[in-house]
């Protein structure tokens, strides 16, 4: 099967879901904690502070990580944030029970991403995106931000381009977000080797469709955490079945 229909067909998907009304987003399946995380009008720090906390444990428990902070102090202001120490903050994240793995490190990143939300950006975590900003400096925004890396970066401005349907003024710097599930599927789907690393992987996005690699992103990440399973792939319930060169060979 060439990689161009493939391709192809990644693309239409992901541009379906960026050119779809805005929804509410379920980020974590808790109600209370997603409208938190989608009230960018006056929590726009929320969602920041969430992309921070992704790292190294499961994505849906550390987005959970801002709302139950405020649950602890009754609000989820920057002013009241900005108040903490970061002792304070580990306590928070450490009592009764961790709200991650690595509650040393993280908190720090937690009070530090408050500081920069306040000194850099007036305590608005919006002027990050707001403007119409270029992709590549919505990314690099956030890879100031203390434990993101690019991944995080491009995550973050895809969901703000995505979902949020914030407007920039382009895609190109928007790259695939290679994890786990992401590779697997680009392995599968022919486009890269079943080892690839993060790099290629991204490298292999970029070439594919340079305009804006990112758009990618959501399809090939809802197939490998659905269906394209480690072992015992269920190929029947995947949109890339007709035309996935692993799926054939298996039929």
């Amino acid at each position: 099967m060439s990689e161009r229909k493939i391709r192809d067909r990644l693309i239409r998907k992901g541009q379906h879901l960026f050119d779809s009304p805005k929804q509410f987003i379920p980020f974590t399946n808790v109600t209370e904690a997603d409208s938190l995380l989608n009230d960018l009008m006056n929590h726009p720090h929320a969602f920041v502070l969430a992309c921070v906390m992704d790292r190294q444990f499961k994505a849906e428990k550390a987005w959970l990580i801002p709302y139950l902070i405020s649950e602890k102090i009754g609000e989820f202001s920057v002013g009241r944030l900005h108040k903490l120490t970061e002792s304070e903050i580990n306590r928070l994240m450490s009592e009764p029970k961790p709200l991650h793995r690595f509650i040393d490190q993280m908190s720090g990143y937690f009070h530090k991403a408050v500081q920069r939300i306040v000194q850099e950006y007036g305590s608005d975590a919006s002027r990050i995106w707001n403007g119409k900003p270029s992709s590549a400096e919505v990314v690099y925004r956030f890879l100031e931000f203390d434990g993101v890396g690019p991944k995080i970066g491009s995550m973050a401005a895809n969901i703000l381009a995505r979902d949020f349907k914030i407007p920039f003024s382009d895609y190109f710097y928007i790259d695939i977000s290679a994890d786990v599930h992401v590779r697997r599927v680009f392995a599968r789907l022919g486009l890269c080797k079943e080892n690839a690393t993060v790099e290629q992987v991204i490298y292999k996005a970029r070439a594919l469709y340079s305009e804006f690699p990112g758009i990618m992103d959501w399809p090939c990440w809802e197939i490998g955490r659905t269906c394209c399973k480690p072992r015992d792939p269920d190929c029947h319930e995947c949109f890339m079945n007709d035309i996935c060169p692993t799926a054939t060979q298996k039929s």
